[in-house]
C-alpha cells in the first residue's frame, strides 16, 4: 500500500510539471505569434503599397483586429479621398472606432460620411450607427443629457430618411429608451424641489417657491409625455405640492389655493383610484374641505 501511494505520489507530481510546461509553452507560443503579428502589421503600415494596406486594414477589419483596421484605415482618408474605394474607406473607418468603443470619434466619422455620401450605399447604416454611437455615450440619468437629445435626434433622421429600413424597429426601441430617461430626470428634478419644500435660497425673487417649480416641472412632463409609465408619480407629486402651496401661503391666496388642490386631489382619485396614493389624496382632500370652509386655519404638516 505504502509503495503504491508512492507511485500516486510520483505520478500526480509528474502530471503536475507537465502542466506547468504546457502553459510555458502556450504562453512563449502566444508571445512568438503576438511579435509575429505585430511585424507583420508594421510591414503594412509602413508599406508604400497603399493598396496592399488598404486590403490588408479590410482584412484586419473582418477579423476584429478594429484598432489596427483604424490605424490603416484613417492613415489612408486622404489618399483614398475621390477614389473609387473612398466611400467605403471611410465607413470602415467610422465603424472600426465604433466596434473600438470610441463612440465620440465613430459618430463624428460617420457624420462626415453621410454628409459627404448622402445617397452612399452605406447611408443607412451611417446614420442608424450614429445613432448608436450617441445612445451608447448617454450619460447617467442625474447628469447632463444633451448627448441623450442628440442622439434621440440621430434616430428619428434615421427613420425619417429611412422609414422602412430593417433597423427601425431596433431605433423605435432604443429612442423610448432614451425618452424614459429624460422622463425619469424630469421626476428626480421634480422631486428635488419637492424636497427642497420652503427653501428660498434656489429660487428666483422672494416670491420664489420651490413647490411652485415642481408643480411646473412635473406638469412640463405630463404634457412633453403624456404616456410615460411614470405619470402617476407626477400627479402625485403635484397633487401634494399643490396641498403644500397652499399651506404655505399668504392668508389673502390660501383659499383659491386649497381649492385647487382639492380640485387636484378629486382628479388625482378619479385617474389613479388603486393607487397606493389613493390614501394621501383622501386624507387631503378632508383637509382641504376644512380649510376652504375655514373650520381649519393651522395645519403644521
Amino acid at each position: 500500500m505504502h509503495l503504491l501511494f508512492v507511485i500516486q505520489r510520483i505520478m500526480c507530481t509528474f502530471a503536475l510539471e507537465m502542466k506547468k510546461i504546457i502553459v510555458k509553452i502556450q504562453i512563449f507560443a502566444a508571445i512568438v505569434l503576438l511579435a509575429s503579428c505585430r511585424s507583420e502589421f508594421n510591414a503594412v503600415y509602413k508599406s508604400s503599397d497603399y493598396d496592399y494596406r488598404y486590403e490588408y486594414a479590410k482584412e484586419q477589419f473582418a477579423r476584429g483586429k478594429y484598432d489596427q483596421a483604424s490605424l490603416l484605415l484613417g492613415d489612408m482618408l486622404s489618399y483614398t479621398k475621390g477614389k473609387e474605394n473612398g466611400e467605403e474607406c471611410m465607413f470602415l473607418y467610422g465603424m472600426s472606432a465604433f466596434h473600438g468603443k470610441d463612440y465620440e470619434s465613430a459618430a463624428e466619422v460617420l457624420k462626415k460620411y453621410y454628409t459627404s455620401y448622402p445617397s452612399g450605399k452605406f447611408a443607412e447604416e451611417a446614420y442608424y450607427y450614429t445613432g448608436e454611437c450617441l445612445y451608447l455615450s448617454s450619460p447617467e440619468v442625474r447628469l447632463d443629457q444633451s448627448t441623450t437629445y442628440q442622439a434621440m435626434k440621430a434616430y428619428q433622421d434615421f427613420m425619417d430618411i429611412f422609414p422602412y429600413s430593417d433597423y427601425k424597429p431596433q431605433a423605435e426601441k432604443k429612442l423610448y429608451e432614451l425618452q424614459d430617461k429624460l422622463v425619469e430626470k424630469e421626476l428626480i428634478n421634480a422631486r428635488l424641489y419637492y424636497n427642497l419644500g420652503t427653501y428660498f435660497g434656489n429660487c428666483a425673487g422672494s416670491s420664489g417657491n420651490n413647490y411652485e417649480a415642481c408643480i411646473v416641472t412635473a406638469q412640463n412632463a405630463l404634457k412633453d409625455y403624456p404616456f410615460s409609465s411614470l405619470r402617476e408619480q407626477f400627479s402625485a407629486l403635484i397633487m401634494n405640492s399643490k396641498y403644500k402651496l397652499a399651506l404655505h401661503s399668504v392668508r389673502d391666496k390660501q383659499a383659491d389655493r386649497f381649492q385647487d388642490a382639492l380640485d387636484e386631489c378629486y382628479g388625482f382619485l378619479n385617474e389613479y383610484p388603486e393607487s397606493a396614493d389613493a390614501p394621501q389624496a383622501e386624507k387631503l382632500i378632508e383637509k382641504c374641505k376644512k380649510h376652504v370652509s375655514g373650520e381649519l386655519v393651522d395645519d403644521q404638516e
